[in-house]
C-alpha cells in the first residue's frame, strides 16, 4: 500500500473527529457554520479526490526523481537538515502553485473547487480537485532536487504537509497573536477564501505566512470586513464531479464562439475571468458583483432525504477503502472501472440533493454498471464473499429505488407546489 493512502487512512478519522468537534464547539456557541447539503458535498469532494490520488490516475510531466538524477550539484547528507530544507521548498512551491491557480485561467480549473463553498469550515477544506490530471508541480521543486534531497523524503513531508492545511479552514478560532506573523492562521485563511473585493486574490501561503508578505500578496482580516466565501461564478450545485470541470466547459464554449483565432488561443492563459469581448457581449456570465448582497445556493431537502444522502456518502468512503485494500490484486482497467463507479454514484446522490431528474438515469447507470462489474469480478477472482456480493447487489436495487422514490414522491411534488403557487 502507497505511503500516500497508508497517510490518508490515517488522516480520515482525525479529520471527522475535527469535523465533529467543530460542530459541537459551534453548537454550544449558537453559530451556524454547517449546511447537510454543502457539508455533503465537501466530503464527497474529499473522496473523490482520495480516489483519483490513491489510484493515482494523471500524468506527470517531469517527475522530481528524473530531476533529482539529472541535475543535483550537492548531497545533503544530513537526515534532518533534509527534511527542513524539503519542506520550506514545498511550502515556497505550494505558494506559487497556489497563487498560479488563482491568477491562470485554465489553471484556475483546477482549484476552482476548493473554493466553490459558500460556507467555511472544516468540511469545506476536504473540497480537493480530481481535474488537475496533469502534474507538473515537481518544476517547482528544483531547488531540492539540485541539493539531492531524496525523492522518499518527499513521499512522506507531501501528505503531511496537505493535511496540515486541514485545521485553518474554521470560523471558530480567532486571530492567534505572535502566531499571526509566522504561520497561515484561520484568520489569514479566511481571507484568501472570501470574495470581497479587498480580500480577493490574497494570502496564498499554505504553512508559512512569509510567502505573502515578501511576494506582496499580504491582506489580515479586517473586523469591519466581513469575509463573503464562494466564487465569483457560483457554482448553483452540491455536484462535486460538475464543479470540478464547470469553468473548463466556460473556457472551452467561449473559445469556440470567439471569432479570432488569437482570442482561442490565449483564452487559456490570460488572467482568470477573462473573455472574449464578443463572447461576453453575446454570451454574458453571471458574475457577483457585490459581495455583501449574495443569496447562498440552497435547496429544499427534507431531513429524510439528508439522512439518505449521509449514507451515500458513507457507502462512498467504503467503496473507496474497498479500492485501497484490493489494489494488489486488481489490474490497472478493474481499479479505473471501480473509480468510474464511485464517481457515477457521487454524481447520482448530489444531483439528487439539486433536484435534477439527471439523478435517476445516473443512478439506473450506477445500478446496471455496478451488478455487472462485481459479479464479473466474482466469477473471476472471488472479489468478495457471495454474501457480500449479495450485500451490494442489494444495495444497488435499494439505492435505484429510493433515488426513484426521492425524485418523484419528495422533489417533484415540492417542484409542482412552487410552480402552482403565486
Amino acid at each position: 500500500m502507497s505511503a500516500y493512502i497508508t497517510s490518508l487512512l490515517f488522516a480520515i478519522p482525525i479529520f471527522i473527529i475535527l469535523i465533529g468537534l467543530e460542530s459541537f464547539v459551534a453548537y454550544r456557541r449558537g453559530i451556524q457554520i454547517n449546511h447537510a447539503a454543502d457539508m455533503i458535498s465537501s466530503l464527497s469532494s474529499g473522496l473523490t479526490n482520495a480516489t483519483r490520488d490513491g489510484i493515482q490516475f494523471g500524468v506527470v510531466l517531469i517527475s522530481y526523481t528524473w530531476l533529482v538524477n539529472h541535475i543535483t550539484i550537492y548531497k545533503v547528507e544530513n537526515l534532518w537538515l533534509a527534511v527542513v530544507i524539503a519542506f520550506v521548498v514545498e511550502d515556497f512551491a505550494g505558494y506559487w502553485i497556489h497563487r498560479m491557480s488563482h491568477r491562470v485561467n485554465i489553471l484556475w480549473n483546477r482549484h476552482v473547487i476548493h473554493h466553490s463553498s459558500e460556507e467555511y469550515n472544516l468540511s469545506c477544506a476536504l473540497r480537493q480537485s480530481i481535474s488537475d490530471n496533469i502534474k507538473f508541480f515537481s518544476i517547482l521543486l528544483i531547488p531540492a532536487a539540485v541539493m539531492g534531497i531524496p525523492p522518499a523524503l518527499f513521499a512522506i513531508i507531501s501528505p503531511v504537509h496537505l493535511f496540515l492545511q486541514f485545521w485553518y479552514h474554521t470560523r471558530l478560532i480567532d486571530k492567534m497573536g505572535i502566531l499571526e506573523n509566522i504561520l497561515v492562521t484561520p484568520s489569514h485563511h479566511r481571507v484568501h477564501h472570501a470574495i470581497n473585493p479587498e480580500y480577493l486574490d490574497k494570502n496564498y501561503s499554505q504553512i508559512f505566512i512569509i510567502w505573502d508578505k515578501l511576494f506582496g500578496t499580504f491582506q489580515p482580516e479586517e473586523k469591519s470586513n466581513s469575509p463573503v466565501y464562494g466564487i465569483l461564478r457560483p457554482a448553483k450545485t452540491w455536484n462535486p464531479i460538475l464543479i470540478n470541470f464547470k469553468h473548463l466547459w466556460q473556457l472551452t464554449k467561449d473559445a469556440y464562439h470567439a471569432n479570432s483565432y488569437w482570442d482561442k488561443i490565449r483564452i487559456w492563459f490570460m488572467p482568470t475571468g477573462w473573455r472574449p469581448l464578443d463572447v461576453a457581449e453575446k454570451n454574458p456570465v453571471r458574475t457577483v458583483e457585490n459581495p455583501a448582497s449574495l443569496k447562498k445556493y440552497t435547496t429544499e431537502n427534507s431531513k429524510f432525504l439528508l439522512g439518505w444522502s449521509y449514507f451515500q456518502l458513507f457507502m462512498t468512503l467504503t467503496l473507496m477503502i474497498l479500492i485501497f485494500f484490493n489494489m494488489p490484486i486488481l489490474s490497472k482497467s478493474i481499479i479505473l472501472l471501480l473509480g468510474g463507479l464511485l464517481a457515477v454514484h457521487v454524481m447520482a446522490y448530489t444531483l439528487l440533493l439539486d433536484g435534477k431528474k439527471m439523478a435517476i438515469a445516473l443512478e439506473g447507470l450506477k445500478f446496471v454498471f455496478g451488478m455487472v462489474l462485481f459479479i464479473t469480478l466474482n466469477e473471476r477472482i472471488g472479489f468478495v464473499s457471495s454474501f457480500s456480493l449479495n450485500l451490494i447487489l442489494s444495495y444497488l436495487f435499494t439505492s435505484l429505488g429510493m433515488t426513484i422514490y426521492f425524485f418523484w414522491i419528495e422533489i417533484k411534488s415540492q417542484q409542482v407546489i412552487a410552480s402552482v403557487e403565486p
